[in-house]
């Protein structure tokens, strides 16, 4: 393959490697397959990035790596939400590639540099048995789901000829399977929607990696709509919450503001007066003083407390992202203080990004990105509740939460 042009390979009668069929839920059957590559062209599509060279040859997108230049994308001009989306590939064990979803480039991020999920393409036998099939992080946070404990997967990548590949993603949840074997399994609410792009990696100024290419076929894709995030507050009142005893509320500029003295015994919550299942959230927060906590799938109850159930933990300290059932168990999940503070960033004070997916007995926790607390068929999970934000008694509290939004589910 080193010496050996994938273009003379595209014309032979190579067929991928046999594999069982990937079952799709019956909710999408309805939904018509769209070919990516129409009219034996490339409208549609724009370089970003890097300057490798793309050509389209008897439906066959082949990528070509140059020196001297950055990795290179051919993205799609539309965007994506949720998808199925199929493809076989063929790649020189000399280069890395992959195929971005729900990936952007915009002037505010990095000089417009291409970031988002990347379905991995990595031919090196040494690695390939960990990442193909995998999601990388492009331009953001690295590995969110390698191979290393899925043998299956780490076997069905086939070296010197076409592999398909199949992605869906639904929500915050992104599966894909390889040659039919299930690979990467990711849940993630940092993107809901991007471009889809072909990546061809770049080789610096390696003489040996020079004319490589990677090549695509057979894309095509079920559009099954973008979810979007729908505010859960207002800028005027709180309509839509109760506040319950405790402490003191307060909306300022679209900011939600909350404060007690150290004097005030009971926990001050801003309560939904919805009650809600699955979900995923977002918030952003600022802990200036105190102890506090996004509540959910929590219940009213006659106490002090106000409320028993989960809640993610918000305060002036490195537990932060960390996982405590009022009412119950007391912590579940603690997150490492070295963890949050170095990966996640976090800075009590300044505003911070959390989100949080709950589906069924499943609950994962982000705070500026990272995973910072999991929760896997958990028993003592019910099967709805309340959103409450906390004002914990019994300490001084200064707390605020601005952008708290719900996404949207697929109609």
């Amino acid at each position: 393959m080193k010496t050996t042009s994938l273009l003379l390979l595209l014309s032979t009668a190579l067929s991928i490697p046999a594999r069982g069929e990937v079952p799709l839920p019956d909710v999408f059957s309805d939904v018509p397959w769209q070919p990516l590559v129409k009219d034996g062209s490339l409208d549609g599509w724009k370089q970003l990035g890097g300057l490798a060279r793309y050509d389209l040859i008897d439906g066959v997108i082949v990528g070509k790596a140059v020196p001297n230049t950055p990795n290179s994308f051919l993205t799609t001009e539309k965007y994506y939400g949720d998808f199925v989306l199929e493809y076989e590939f063929k790649v020189d064990e000399r280069l890395n590639s992959g195929v971005q979803i729900r990936s952007n480039s915009l002037p505010d991020y990095n000089n417009g540099r291409v970031h988002g999920y990347q379905v991995e393409i990595d031919p090196d036998m040494e690695r390939a048995r960990l990442w193909t099939g995998g999601i990388y992080d492009e331009g953001r946070r690295g590995w969110l789901n390698d191979l290393k404990d899925n043998e299956p997967a780490r076997k069905a990548f086939k070296p010197n000829t076409w592999n398909h590949i199949r992605v869906l993603a639904d929500g915050p949840h992104i599966r894909t399977w390889l040659n039919g074997v299930p690979a990467a399994d990711l849940v993630d609410a940092m993107t809901m929607s991007g471009f889809i792009g072909l990546q061809v990696h770049g080789i610096g100024r390696n003489p040996e990696k020079e004319g490589a290419e990677v090549a695509w076929r057979k894309l095509r894709i079920k559009d099954l709509g973008t979810r979007q995030w729908n505010s859960m507050t207002n800028d005027e009142d709180f309509a839509g919450w109760k506040i319950l005893p405790g402490g003191e509320w307060k909306i300022e500029g679209g900011v939600i503001r909350g404060r007690s003295p150290a004097s005030e015994k009971r926990h001050g919550i801003l309560l939904s007066e919805k009650a809600y299942g699955d979900f995923t959230v977002r918030v952003q927060f600022k802990a200036d003083a105190g102890d506090s906590g996004l509540y959910w799938r929590a219940q009213p109850v006659e106490s002090s407390v106000s409320l028993h159930g989960f809640q993610v933990e918000i305060e002036h300290a490195l537990e932060t992202g960390g996982l405590y059932e009022t009412g119950g168990r007391g912590w579940v999940v603690k997150p490492d203080p070295a963890f949050i503070e170095k990966r996640a960033k976090y800075r009590p004070g300044a505003w911070t990004d959390l989100r949080l997916v709950v589906e069924g007995r499943d609950a994962h926790v982000f705070i500026n990105g990272v995973e910072t607390a999991r929760l896997e068929d958990d028993a003592k999970l019910s099967a709805e509740g309340h959103f409450g934000l906390q004002l914990h008694g019994n300490m001084d509290m200064d707390v605020s939460f601005k952008n708290l939004e719900i996404l949207s589910q697929r109609e």
